[in-house]
């Protein structure tokens, strides 16, 4: 009998850090690599945010706060909510976790029960699925072909519903593709929602910031206040304000859930760390003005990206509406051979040859639900994205 948990079959590694760690082993052995793998902007933390955190340490700040989040943070979080989603939230209704991801998994831990649906539009961020299944629930994907750019319709939601579907997961703009909702393609969703009242929606929001050509954001409770008092809307600081590291997620929802989700975090992570929530509550009521200068510079680089993988043979790259991804389908490069005879049969062994021949580590699309594509995250200088591209191209004319 094995000591370790049954539980540990259901579930894989992060496939995007695994990608992540790969660069970096063959980086230290002395290889040439571009990473574009990792979802994390290259810009620093703003120094205003970093202040802030370095005056918490000064003035003793260093003790346990209240699980949920310092008070202060909240509220912060609140007036966030209020001031750009138009939504109402008191203290009591919001949590803090450590990411975005632990908060996740804490509405996972307290909501599901084994063999409750959680419907997960595919292309899915990769930790979507493995929460739900090692939190015993069944993960129903739905597949959003590039052909209705990546997203979820209403009518194939409606199929997947079933009397035991408990949550609805939307991210949007979309880890991996950028795919975001507007308002009217949400407001299709909710009204299927409001016909299935048992249905809950757990909405990540965390690419809010990052949409361009004019596209306006909106989340799902704004677009129908009938589903407020059913909508886990989740946001978090690591994307917008560039503080991954800092490790501040955080959620609003009805008081029975988020209470739910306190009563998990006291018996794992308590609280995070007291000197991120400091820096969080500057970032949340801080100047913005960092924020549109990052977009136009994430959608310069989108532009960049899409256009030379658009020249690469057998790539094809759809421009996308937000986050810092493109997800372009190789399909056109299946079937065919490396220069030393290596069969290119799945996105899998495209990104595997790729990294290898020419040093350019990306995601390969079965991680993320829908093949043959690949993720390539865009969150780096100009310069490697732009080397990396022709790298790809190369790779590409070189397979016969």
């Amino acid at each position: 009998m094995s000591f370790l948990a049954q539980r540990l079959s259901l579930i894989k590694p992060s496939p995007t850090i695994a990608v992540t760690q790969k660069a970096a082993e063959l980086k230290a052995q002395g290889r040439d690599v571009i990473g574009l793998g990792a979802g994390e902007p290259d810009f620093d933390t703003p120094d205003n945010v970093k202040a802030a955190a370095k005056a918490a340490i000064d003035r003793g700040e260093t003790k346990y706060t209240a699980v949920a989040g310092t008070l202060a943070l909240r509220k912060a979080i609140c007036a966030k909510f209020k001031r750009e989603n138009g939504l109402d939230y008191s203290p009591e209704q919001i949590t803090v976790g450590c990411g975005g991801k632990q908060v996740i998994y804490n509405a996972m831990v307290a909501t599901l029960n084994p063999g409750d649906e959680v419907i997960i539009p595919a292309p899915y961020w990769v930790s979507y699925p493995d929460i739900t299944l090692l939190c015993e629930g069944k993960v129903v994907a739905v597949a959003c072909p590039e052909d209705t750019g990546f997203k979820l319709k209403p009518a194939d939601l409606e199929k997947a519903i079933t009397a035991k579907t408990k949550w609805l997961i939307l991210n949007s703009p979309s880890n991996p593709t950028g795919a975001a909702y507007s308002y009217d393609e949400l407001k299709a969703i909710t009204e299927v929602l409001l016909r299935h009242p048992h249905v809950w929606v757990m909405t990540d929001d965390i690419y809010e910031h990052m949409v361009y050509d004019g596209f306006k954001f909106f989340t799902p409770a704004q677009v129908e206040p009938k589903l407020f008092d059913r909508t886990l809307t989740i946001n978090g600081l690591a994307k917008a304000y560039a503080m991954t590291g800092w490790r501040v997620g955080y959620a609003g929802g009805p008081k029975v859930i988020i209470d739910a989700m306190n009563k998990i975090q006291s018996q794992s992570t308590t609280h995070t760390s007291s000197i991120s929530q400091a820096a969080g509550v500057e970032a949340l009521n801080g100047t913005q003005d960092f924020i549109p200068k990052n977009a136009a510079m994430f959608k310069a680089r989108r532009d960049l990206v899409a256009g030379l993988l658009n020249e690469a043979k057998g790539i094809t790259c759809k421009t996308p509406e937000g986050a810092f991804y493109v997800y372009p389908s190789c399909a056109g490069t299946i079937g065919k051979k490396t220069a030393d005879g290596r069969v290119i049969a799945s996105d899998g062994d495209f990104v595997t040859a790729l990294l290898e021949t020419e040093g350019v580590a990306v995601v390969q699309g079965e991680a993320f639900g829908l093949s043959p594509y690949f993720r390539i995250s865009y969150a780096t200088s100009t310069e490697a994205l732009t080397e990396a591209c022709k790298r790809i191209q190369r790779f590409c004319a070189n397979l016969r």
